[in-house]
């Protein structure tokens, strides 16, 4: 051959490929390898290599490839006559460019060979056709790839099977009967009844009576609940306890998370998440607006969760003695006197124009009226006006607008596909079209498609959101109804858990006018109710 120049090309998507491995054809190595031993025998020298280390050519697109503008530059100024890849897919695998940037080549005199699928020419229409159809193809391998890749990581959690280590507390392990690739027995989890109820206890503990993860571990050693592994538990252990995402029976590693697995499960998902609400809620407490008791050790209904509304700081519980000298009386009567205190205002911080305290007992039986007046409103209701009354038109408008959005979705699809066949019928000069007019059109009616991809997306998205509201508040429902039956025999930190659950905020002004922001469920519930609590209440 007269001219023989060549530069060569070599590419890898990750960067796993780009060291030798005996199980990757086509890695750097191996290609260069290729490369040399096909150039030897047709007699050609090579004057200039390029590799690509962990670039994708099926998502990155030649204008942002280095080396193949790298390339064109050497082309263009005549540097070599051949340009040699290990297979035509190292050039790209981007089916509406790929063939193009290899045409371009041929076009600027630069022959194009590949070492297992030989020279590709542009002699004729066919020409054109089957290296159109060949990227085409090569496109939609590297998405099947990818597809792959992520089905099989994602069936490895999804099948259910342990991934190894100490198991968590309140499992232990079996033999599963199964052996890995060095013949060693794997092993499965099993719940293990006798330390599970100590989870129960851990999570009933933090969720329904307010303890910190130190005052359950210092339950736990108090009351001769063993550990399985150590010698005593520790506030860290009980932390990890209380967010492992095992206890509802779902296995996790990394992004991948396997399906409930019943079997497993020893927590209720709905415990779970409020033990969740509350940990992040109790991290979050500097923000000064905390939805669960901050301070379980007040002998008071709402000691470290009520502020001032003058200066919006939050009040303190103190306790003081009074003595009194009754007439006759052989010794002085104390008694004790439990107040509510603005801590800026007697230590003078601010300018706050309220009072400076209120008393405890005053406030707890104001506040506790209150919770009661909101139970009784809640059962007087039925489930069904609260929940799925109010969103059924709204759901069947999102509904209808999201079948309007996929019948027109359908015909752009359609559009676009005849579309590609115009083009091909272009490539093989059968069209009245030119490439340059498809490829505008093809671009278009792709922007149209991705747009309407997106509408449809966004609509499925809000419906589903409506859709988990109703159930939520469903919940909900439950949950308060179950609290409203539990509330008048529950101990003072039960009923501390359960006004904060139900109160984002509660503040006093002066002549104890007291105003309660409930929690967002809570004034979704009341949401066009007639008889519903104001959720900017204020009760005197």
């Amino acid at each position: 051959m007269e001219h023989s120049r060549v530069c060569c090309l070599y590419r890898v998507s990750t960067d796993k490929q780009v060291d030798y491995d005996s199980n990757h054809e086509a890695d750097i190595p191996m290609q260069r390898k290729a490369c040399h031993r096909f150039a030897e025998k047709m007699g050609w020298n090579i004057l200039y290599e390029e590799q690509e280390d962990g670039v994708s050519g099926h998502k990155v697109r030649a204008a942002d490839r280095d080396k193949i503008q790298i390339i064109k530059e050497l082309a263009r100024k005549k540097a070599f006559d051949i340009l040699l890849v290990f297979m035509f897919d190292r050039i790209g695998r981007i089916a509406d460019e790929t063939p193009f940037v290899v045409e371009w080549f041929v076009k600027n005199g630069i022959q194009v060979w590949s070492t297992q699928e030989g020279e590709q020419r542009f002699d004729n229409h066919i020409d054109k056709l089957l290296n159109y159809i060949r990227f085409w193809q090569a496109d939609g391998e590297s998405e099947k790839t990818s597809i792959r890749t992520r089905t099989s990581l994602g069936q490895m959690v999804e099948g259910g099977h342990f991934k190894g280590g100490s198991p968590a507390v309140g499992y232990e392990l079996v033999k599963s009967g199964r052996l890995n690739k060095k013949r060693h027995e794997l092993y499965d989890l099993k719940v293990k009844e006798s330390d599970a109820e100590i989870v129960r206890i851990i999570f009933r503990k933090y969720v329904y009576e307010g303890y910190g993860v130190q005052k359950i571990a210092d339950y736990l050693n108090e009351h001769g609940y063993p550990h399985p592994r150590e010698s005593r538990w520790s506030r860290n252990t009980i932390r990890n306890i209380l967010q492992n995402e095992t206890y509802v029976g779902i296995l996790r590693s990394g992004d991948s998370r396997s399906p409930v697995i019943p079997e497993l499960q020893i927590i209720p998902q709905e415990l779970f998440d409020r033990a969740q609400e509350i940990r992040h809620q109790r991290a979050a407490a500097k923000e000064n607006e905390p939805r669960v008791p901050l301070n379980m050790r007040g002998h008071c209904l709402l000691s470290g969760n009520i502020f001032c509304g003058h200066c919006g700081s939050r009040l303190h519980l103190t306790t003081s003695n009074r003595y009194y000298y009754p007439k006759n009386a052989d010794s002085v009567t104390t008694t004790k006197r439990i107040r509510y205190v603005c801590y800026k205002k007697v230590r003078k911080l601010s300018d706050c124009c309220g009072q400076s305290g209120y008393s405890a007992a005053k406030l707890d039986s104001v506040v506790e009226a209150v919770i009661r007046d909101v139970f009784s409103r809640i059962k007087a209701v039925p489930k069904s006006e609260f929940v799925s009354a109010r969103f059924e038109k709204e759901l069947e408008s999102r509904k209808s607008n999201l079948a309007a959005l996929r019948s027109e979705l359908l015909k752009e699809q359609d559009k676009s596909r005849k579309l590609r066949e115009e083009v091909i019928r272009a490539i093989q000069g059968e069209s009245a079209f030119s490439k340059e007019m498809l490829s505008e059109l093809v671009n278009e009616c792709e922007e149209k498609v991705r747009s309407l991809s997106e509408s449809c997306a966004q609509v499925t998205d809000e419906i589903e959101s409506k859709e988990q509201m109703v159930l939520e508040l469903s919940r909900s429902y439950d949950e308060l109804i179950s609290w409203s039956e539990l509330f008048d025999s529950a101990s003072l930190e039960a009923k501390k858990m359960i006004v904060n659950a139900m109160c984002k905020r509660i503040e006093v002004s002066r002549g104890y006018n007291i105003h309660i922001e409930f929690n967002f469920n809570l004034r979704q519930f009341f949401l066009g109710l007639e008889n519903g609590p104001d959720p900017e209440q204020k009760t005197a």
